[in-house]
């Protein structure tokens, strides 16, 4: 029976780096905008909460029928009698009341160890919601029925009309043995928590001065920023406007910062800003900034990319793009490994306009410098 088990919880965790993979970038950016910053202990709970949820339905869930068009279950796929259980493990066991000796021999019934699976399926989950969620108990209750209420649904409509009929039986005393696991894991958490540190202590002796901006942090506001800018920038070529990628690039990267001091819609979503050397960065800082980046860097793309498409300049001159772009790019990488290394890892567009990014929060000054 257990080896039962092995199969559900191996394919959990051959599954898990992709779904971790999906959960990080909203992970991410709700601890940016939350916390400001990412805590590690923080990190490393919810991203177990994950591995469980997906071991726990993958237990409850596997194996799957070989086909859609699966056969009715024998007997039917509804037990509602509660407490059945009790009469399942009587009838299929060989215990005596008298003979304590005999109690042992449940260890190895089907019914009892079921029921058994049951109730420590949602310890784990019980432990969550006290120790992360700082759940009451009465919610702890209603989650972990509401969880266990969601298996057993999807369970009973076959995966929500995948499978011709359902591939489990939907049994009330799941839902009672789940719930009383939730409670147990919840006490636990309760008994044990002097030993773990206290998620809402966490932040109290953090300075979000002395922490640096990440690439991370920054990598997420350039996709998004990115994207945004690529949509502007398409807009405007089914206008046929000339210049489009530099008219889109000026002004969602350098008037919307000056105006908005320092900030982009990606920039905003992960509580970052330009910065300069006063209060408020200056145009002209954001022009070198990112006229160096976008019109320049991005900019040579753009025109290799135009001219190979359009035959826009002569042969010399898209030569010359195309021997000049790749050295730019080797370079580019190149430059930015050696300075993630680095101590204080300002890129070379940023000496040259001197500006850097600050954590943009509430409670922090709007001039806080924050390492690179």
């Amino acid at each position: 029976m257990f080896q039962s088990y092995l199969f559900p919880i191996s394919y959990a965790f051959m599954t898990f780096p992709v779904a971790a993979l999906f959960f990080t970038l909203p992970f991410l950016i709700v601890q940016y905008r939350r916390h400001g910053y990412i805590n590690k202990v923080r990190a490393l709970v919810l991203y177990l909460l994950l591995l469980y949820l997906m071991n726990a339905f993958y237990l409850v869930m596997l194996p799957l029928p070989a086909s859609r068009h699966n056969l009715p279950k024998l007997g039917g796929a509804l037990q509602p009698i509660p407490l059945q259980f009790i009469q399942d493990i009587m009838r299929e066991s060989n215990i005596v009341g008298s003979e304590p000796s005999t109690y042992l021999s449940l260890l190895r019934e089907r019914a009892f160890l079921q029921v058994i699976f049951n109730v420590l399926l949602m310890v784990p989950f019980g432990m969550f919601l006290n120790y992360y969620f700082r759940a009451r108990w009465m919610v702890c209750i209603l989650l972990s029925f509401g969880l266990s209420l969601f298996f057993e649904v999807t369970q009973i409509t076959g995966i929500y009309g995948f499978y011709d009929y359902p591939h489990r039986v939907f049994d009330v005393d799941d839902l009672i043995a789940n719930t009383l696991g939730g409670i147990i894991g919840y006490r636990i958490a309760e008994w044990i928590s002097g030993l773990l540190p206290r998620i809402e202590q966490l932040d109290q002796s953090v300075d979000l001065g002395a922490k640096r901006v990440t690439y991370t942090r920054r990598g997420i506001a350039f996709m998004i920023d990115g994207g945004i800018c690529m949509i502007g920038t398409g807009i405007l070529y089914v206008f046929e406007l000339p210049f489009a990628y530099w008219i889109a690039t000026g002004i969602y990267f350098i008037l919307l910062p000056y105006f908005t001091n320092g900030r982009t819609l990606g920039k905003w979503i992960v509580r970052i800003r330009v910065s300069g050397s006063s209060e408020h960065v200056t145009l002209r800082m954001l022009f070198v900034r990112y006229g160096l980046l976008y019109w320049v860097f991005f900019g040579l793309h753009v025109l290799l990319l135009e001219a190979t498409m359009n035959q826009s300049i002569p042969a010399a001159g898209l030569l010359i793009l195309q021997i000049l772009v790749p050295i730019l790019q080797l370079s580019g990488i190149i430059h930015l490994i050696i300075r993630m290394f680095k101590k204080n890892p300002v890129l070379l567009y940023e000496q040259i306009s001197r500006t850097s990014h600050t954590i943009s929060w509430p409670d922090h000054s709007p001039g806080l410098a924050i390492n690179q």
